[in-house]
């Protein structure tokens, strides 16, 4: 349950290794942004570098990589990074500073010119999942002569918006059903959220909508991980919720791809849709996936996969 909250945040959210070269995942400790940060590594190391932005945030995804990242190993040396406050981060060490979007956006930057040096490499691969894609974003726009491509999963574009979306959709379902506690429970949701309690609301109503109801004998545990979420992340990610990419970054310039599933509503897919096509880029592409949700790179591992090695790396390699 507690991986189930983590990953649909996004506010997200929240296997078999390949037969090859590469056979062991190797970890690295590294000084980053004035604390240790952990690292893993997989793959063939003389192959393009590509890596991970996870979601949450908070939420560490190194224990799923095989899923979504064992095809990819025998094309790529695949870096995933569990970032501060989170994974093995976090059981290493707390961070030294408050959260913030600057410290976050920092320590990718930090972060990947240490990965482009330590493995002898002049530019990488990025991908940004949910929370992941806001630090993509701003890599793709302050650095994109770092980037071969980047590319998103279930991007934050205007979550502000998505989020009032999604809200309405919710209110509306509960009147059409004549549901009362959710009606009670959802007019007390305000975007930005205020606190925990308004998180647990949107996100117990959206699982019920989505036919995954939150089980009541884990009320107490969900309501108690978002709070203990909330005090170190809520901050941050109500700043980064007021960014509208449609205003603030109509083009980048480095080449650009979009993987979303029609069924996200935390994310919303239309908003996605609508952003891609005004966006200028040297090249982009965008993969729709109608029976996917928000968790469309999990969701639709091998398909994805399949399209990052025949297209997108053979277009930018």
């Amino acid at each position: 349950m507690k991986n189930k909250i983590q990953f649909t945040l996004i506010l997200l959210v929240v296997f078999v290794g390949c037969i090859c070269a590469q056979t062991q995942t190797n970890y690295d400790t590294l000084s980053v942004g004035k604390i240790k940060q952990i690292i893993s590594y997989k793959g063939n190391q003389n192959a393009p570098l590509i890596l991970f932005l996870h979601g949450g945030p908070g939420s560490s995804r190194m224990n799923q990589a095989e899923k979504f990242s064992n095809k990819l190993q025998d094309h790529f040396l695949v870096v995933q990074w569990d970032q501060r406050e989170a994974g093995k981060t976090l059981a290493l060490n707390t961070s030294s500073v408050p959260i913030t979007l600057e410290l976050m956006e920092n320590d990718t930057y930090e972060l990947i010119k240490l990965l482009l040096k330590k493995f002898n490499k002049k530019k990488i691969f990025l991908v940004g999942e949910s929370w992941g894609t806001i630090l993509g974003f701003k890599m793709a726009e302050k650095h994109p002569e770092l980037l071969s491509a980047y590319i998103a999963f279930s991007p934050v574009i205007d979550q502000s918006k998505s989020e009032q979306i999604l809200l309405d959709k919710l209110k509306a379902d509960a009147k059409e059903k004549g549901n009362a506690t959710a009606e009670k429970e959802l007019n007390t949701v305000k975007i930005p959220f205020k606190n925990s309690d308004q998180i647990y609301y949107s996100r117990k109503w959206m699982f019920s909508y989505d036919g995954q109801p939150f089980a009541d004998k884990d009320t107490i545990a969900v309501k108690q991980y978002l709070k203990t979420w909330s005090d170190t992340w809520l901050p941050t990610w109500n700043k980064a919720i007021t960014q509208n990419l449609f205003k603030e970054l109509p083009s980048v310039k480095c080449p650009v791809y979009f993987f979303i599933g029609k069924k996200d509503l935390q994310t919303n897919f239309s908003i996605a849709e609508k952003y891609f096509e005004i966006l200028k880029a040297p090249k982009k592409k965008i993969f729709l996936f109608e029976d996917a949700g928000h968790s469309v790179l999990t969701e639709k591992s091998e398909e994805v996969q399949k399209i990052i090695i025949e297209e997108i790396l053979k277009a930018n390699n």
